[in-house]
């Protein structure tokens, strides 16, 4: 799981190649469990959550740069 405070310490490209990696891990997780070779479930939802936690920052940031005048 990866902290918060870290994330909005990376830059705006930093932030996009995370998630492309963590979309890369996600599949590769969903294909372990369909077939039967991943240990636990929990890992594609902590992906997921990640996934989700990038995206808002990297919105949050997009949003203050647009604000600034």
């Amino acid at each position: 799981m990866l902290k918060t405070s870290d994330l909005r310490a990376m830059n705006e490209d930093e932030l996009v190649e995370k998630v492309a990696q963590l979309k890369k891990d996600l599949m590769q997780y969903r294909f372990q469990s369909k077939t039967g070779k991943l240990e636990t479930k929990s890992t594609i939802k902590a992906v997921r959550k990640d996934i989700a936690r990038l995206l808002t920052i990297i919105n949050e940031k997009k949003e203050n740069l647009e604000v600034k005048p």
